[in-house]
Formats: structure tokens, sequence, C-alpha cells
């Protein structure tokens, strides 16, 4: 082989190698990246059916029932405009309150319940996640032009 040949060769391998190791890399990020959903793009069929993603608001409150497992907490998600049936099994974070800022990571069944692998709840008075607070924010603007109209 020539000269010209052997480096042509060992370009072409390395943009391949560089190539694969980019597909790698992007396939691993998109298996890990999880969407944020209020209860409202919930309602309207915009979140993913099969696929893991949070949902945030508000614990309405009354809503928080525990089974007789002691495990086991079924509890709605709200924003205010719609409302999501959350079941969770797990230990709940000492701060979740109804009446409090909730994120809740997992799936949607087939029959709307939303099954959460994960919650978080808000860790002091004044914060609330950014995407919970804007999805609050555009259901109360959303609610005043159904009044106003």
């Amino acid at each position: 082989m020539k000269p010209r040949h052997k480096k042509l060769t060992i370009i072409i391998m390395s943009v391949a190698a560089l190539g694969l190791s980019a597909k790698l890399v992007l396939d691993v990020f998109q298996s890990n990246l999880v969407f944020f959903f209020s209860p409202t793009q919930v309602a309207a069929n915009e979140a993913p059916r099969g696929k893991s993603f949070r949902i945030g608001g508000l614990v309405e409150k009354g809503s928080v029932k525990r089974q007789s497992d002691g495990i086991t907490v079924n509890f709605v998600v709200t924003d205010t405009a719609k409302f999501i049936p959350v079941v969770y099994t797990g230990i709940l974070p000492d701060l979740f309150k109804e009446g409090k800022g909730v994120v809740a990571q997992g799936k949607l069944s087939a029959d709307g319940v939303f099954l959460a692998d994960e919650v978080l709840a808000k860790h002091d008075e004044n914060y609330m996640p950014p995407e919970v607070a804007n999805a609050l924010e555009q259901a109360s603007k959303a609610q005043k032009t159904v009044v106003t109209k």
C-alpha cells in the first residue's frame, strides 16, 4: 500500500470511530433524557405513553390516601386546571404534604394513572421547581382567559 492510501485509510477509520462513538453517546443521552409535563399537558395527551417523564404541580388537598401495606400512596397532582391521579410505592420525602409542590417521575398507565418511581417535594417555603411554577402560572392564565370570555 502506498503512503497516500495508508493515510486515507487511517482518516476513514478515524472518522468511522468518531461517528460510532458519537452515536453511542447520543443513544445513552436520549435514554436518560426525562421531560417535564404539567397535568394539563398530560390530560391533553401531550405526554409520551410508555416512556418515563416527570409531572409536577400541587398535591391536591384531601387526596392523599395510604394503602394498607403502609408504603403505597395514592394522591392527585394538579396545576389548578387539570388533575392527574398518582400512585407511588416507597417512602415519601419528609416535606411531602397536601397543598405543597411536588415533582414525580414515572410512567403513565393505560388507564391514565401516573405510576411514580420517584417523588420529590419542594425543600423550603420559597422554592418551587421552575417547571412547576411555570405550569401553575400558565394554568392560572388559561383559567382567567376562560372566565373572562
